[in-house]
Parts: structure tokens; C-alpha cells; sequence
């Protein structure tokens, strides 16, 4: 039977998820991550060596490495507060970076790290520049840096992606397209909407490989609405946001959570920037996309509600078994 090729696109917590569940797969995966993070550790690194961020790229990492328990705790290791320079920088970023600058981009270092920690197939950053994400709100205030826009108090109408030392027009790694376009699947998410996932996409050659590619596409909606992004988003508006900015229905397949999330739980929530759960709408999905899965993707743990990747990538696999 032939191995199935599924790309991942997205950023942050979300997509670790996924990569790590889908190791256990007979797949060929590729991870595309966004580079567009200007914020803590990332942000000063990204300043200081005018380098693609490193956090969500080392988050991918780890997910996708055989690496043991110890190693990913040193790895993921974060400087105390009182630590000078070095506080609130993870390890595994300092690592990342020096390499990169070694080797002469982070794209290189990501090649070097996949080698060195054996990971399960293949991690390119979605641009080998850094980026600068702009979030234009429906008022027409607009906001750059993906770290100040949940702190404007508005609707985001649309977002989109500068070259942030240059300004030339922002350009995909080396492979992406040909990952995209050679995929049997895509997957989209989960992760932050405006933030993760669509920094990735408006990028003009990701975006025209999406409208190309023969791979069916899917979107692991969002669990939880969130602060500054996605306030009283259906799962239907989440569609509707990525369809309009890739300029067609590209979406294939949703897949949507319908366990509920305790309210007693939520009570208690240490994610102060996750809301209420995501409502349903059933018919604006239909409308949107082909096909609509839904089912219990849902994993509660340390005060926050998150994707059971186990039970996503079952899925998954399913459909892209019936493709093959």
C-alpha cells in the first residue's frame, strides 16, 4: 500500500498535537510552521539576529523526535526569571538559533536538528525570513506584530504577512510548495486562527499551492473561541475566515468537536485567552465545505481543553485511506 504524504500547516500548541500522534502512522509527514511570532523568547532572538523565531519550530521538534523524556525536558528547559538576559529563553531556542547562525539560516538548522534527533519526517519554517504579521480590523485600524493584535479591542477583518527586514515580497522555504502540491492531505490546524494558521497561508506561494494542490484539505476547528481573535466565532465562521483569505472553498473536511467542556472546569481555566467553546453551525459548515466531521476530539488536562490527537489522526487516516 502506498505511504500516504500529510503536510501539516499551522504554529503554537496546536499542531505539536497532531505531528506527535501521526508518528505512530506508516505516513510521510511534513510540518510547515509559521514564522511569524514576535513575542517572548522568540521576539528577542528574532530581534537580536534578525532570524526566523525558533519557539513553535522547537515545539515541532519535539513532537516529531524519538527523542527520550530527559532530552525533551533539557530541550524544552526555560531560564528563570532572575536569569539576567538568558530569563524566559527555553534552551531548546538558544540551541536553534546558534545553529542557525552556524549553518546560515534556520531553515539549515532545522535540515541538522531532524538528523540529529531522529525525527519522523520532515520541518520547514513557512518562509526562511522573518515575517511580520498585520491584522486590519473591520473599523480599519490596523495593527503589526502578531504579539499587540489580541490587545486591540475590535473584529479582525483580515490579516497578512511583510518581509519584516526587507521589503521585498514574502516568499515560502525551499520545498514547501513541492511538499504542498505532492501531498495526498493537507492539514490545517488546530491552532490559533488569525495567528498560527493564517500567517502561513496568505503567504502568496502557500497560498497558490493550497488553490493548486490535488490534496484534499482538511481544518481541525478550534475547540475554544478565543481572546482578541475569534470572540462569538461558530466552528462555520472559522471556515468561512480561511476560505475568504485563500479567495475560494478550499477547505474539503472539517472536523469538529462536540464534547462538551465541563463549565466547572472552565471555572477553574489557567488559559485565561481561551473563552467559551466554539457553537456549532451545522449548516453554514455544509455550505462551506464537503464533508463535516463530527465527534469527541476532546483531551482535558492541566486546566486547559486541547485535541486528543490520537482520536484526530484516527480520523485522518481514514480519510486519506479512502483516497489512496
Amino acid at each position: 500500500m502506498k505511504k500516504p504524504k500529510i503536510t501539516v500547516i499551522g504554529g503554537g500548541t496546536g499542531i505539536p498535537v497532531i505531528l506527535n500522534s501521526l508518528r505512530s502512522e506508516n505516513v510521510d509527514i511534513t510540518a510547515i510552521v509559521t514564522v511569524a511570532d514576535d513575542g517572548g523568547s522568540s521576539g528577542q532572538i528574532r530581534n537580536a539576529m534578525q532570524l526566523t523565531p525558533p519557539g513553535d519550530l522547537r515545539n515541532v521538534l519535539v513532537a516529531m523526535s524519538d527523542m527520550p523524556k530527559f532530552y525533551e525536558k533539557v530541550f524544552q528547559y526555560r531560564f528563570a526569571e532572575g536569569d539576567g538576559a538568558l530569563a524566559g529563553h527555553p534552551l531548546g531556542n538558544l540551541v536553534i538559533s546558534g545553529i542557525a547562525e552556524m549553518q546560515g539560516s534556520t531553515y539549515n538548522a532545522m535540515q541538522l536538528l531532524t538528523k540529529f534527533f531522529h525525527v519522523t519526517g520532515k520541518i520547514y519554517p513557512a518562509s526562511e525570513t522573518p515575517l511580520t504579521l498585520h491584522a486590519v480590523f473591520q473599523d480599519g485600524h490596523e495593527v503589526a506584530g502578531e504579539s499587540h493584535i489580541a490587545d486591540y479591542k475590535g473584529m479582525i477583518d483580515h490579516v497578512y504577512v511583510t518581509n519584516t527586514y526587507n521589503d521585498e515580497t514574502p516568499k515560502a522555504s525551499r520545498k514547501v510548495v513541492d511538499a504542498i502540491m505532492n501531498s495526498d492531505m493537507i492539514v490545517l490546524g488546530p491552532g490559533s486562527l488569525f495567528t498560527s494558521i493564517l500567517p502561513n497561508l496568505v503567504i502568496p506561494e502557500i497560498k497558490q499551492a493550497l488553490l493548486e494542490t490535488p490534496a484534499q484539505v482538511a481544518y481541525v476547528c478550534n475547540i475554544m473561541t478565543q481572546l482578541g481573535e475569534t470572540e462569538h466565532f461558530t466552528d462555520a465562521d472559522h471556515v468561512a475566515v480561511l476560505n475568504r483569505h485563500l479567495g475560494q472553498d478550499v477547505i474539503d473536511t472539517v472536523l469538529v468537536n462536540i464534547e462538551e467542556v465541563p463549565e466547572e472546569y472552565m471555572a477553574n481555566n489557567a488559559f485565561d485567552e481561551y473563552l467559551v467553546q466554539v457553537e456549532h453551525d451545522f449548516e453554514g459548515l455544509t455550505k462551506q465545505a464537503k464533508r463535516v466531521i463530527s465527534s469527541n476530539f476532546l483531551r482535558l488536562e492541566n486546566g486547559g481543553a486541547f485535541h486528543h490527537g490520537d482520536l484526530v489522526v484516527a480520523e485522518l487516516m481514514n480519510l486519506v485511506g479512502k483516497r489512496l
